[in-house]
């Protein structure tokens, strides 16, 4: 496992923190908790899975039309959190969001399992399911039809990726007695590779 905290630039710190993680998180090590805030200013958060990141910042993706993909547009920010539980680790971050190109999108969606494919035409997320569980099941089944034959279904226009251009990036370690390390690094332009800052934070 690596050293705690002990890398010069925020992302090096992640890369570190990520690869401990895969190592031994039982499921999804690249979970992490979206938050957003609706038009009222009211939040919301869940967990989605991060599909790439590097010095522009971290990558994901969902249904534009859903409750989070219309927050995200609408407001341009959100928050992440990782959280780590084997090795009493949190990431947190704070930043814009933007959509991502749609050949990155087209790229990503294609990489994924053709049942997945199938289900992100056929799903109408975070709308209600008159119905319940049968009434998916027959639109995806529905969506089996419209592509029968086709190996490489198109990419849903309403589906594809954000990419989150954080301005603050905090670490933080558990310690004993509650005695923990935290380290926080902020940036004023989200465009800069570099121009980070950073320092420690009491627990």
């Amino acid at each position: 496992m690596t050293d705690t905290l002990s890398y010069e630039a925020p992302f090096d710190q992640f890369d570190a923190w990520l690869a401990d993680a895969s190592q031994s998180e039982i499921n999804d090590p690249n979970a992490m908790t979206l938050a957003t805030v609706d038009a009222d200013g009211m939040p919301n958060a869940r967990i989605v899975l991060l599909k790439g990141h590097g010095q522009d910042g971290f990558r994901f993706f969902t249904n534009y039309n859903s409750t989070k993909g219309q927050e995200l547009t609408a407001s341009g920010k959100a928050a992440l959190v990782f959280h780590w539980k084997t090795l009493e680790r949190q990431v947190r971050v704070q930043g814009f969001i933007e959509r991502l190109s749609a050949e990155e999108s087209d790229a990503y969606y294609q990489s994924r399992p053709r049942g997945s494919r199938i289900g992100a035409w056929a799903s109408d997320q975070s709308k209600p399911l008159p119905g319940g569980v049968p009434t998916l099941h027959a639109a995806v089944a529905e969506q089996e039809q419209v592509f029968d034959g086709v190996e490489n279904p198109p990419r849903p226009p309403h589906w594809g990726g954000f990419l989150l251009r954080p301005l603050e990036i905090e670490f933080w370690q558990a310690g004993e007695f509650r005695i923990h390390e935290r380290h926080r690094w902020t940036r004023r332009n989200v465009d800069a590779v570099d121009g980070w800052s950073g320092g420690p934070l009491w627990p």
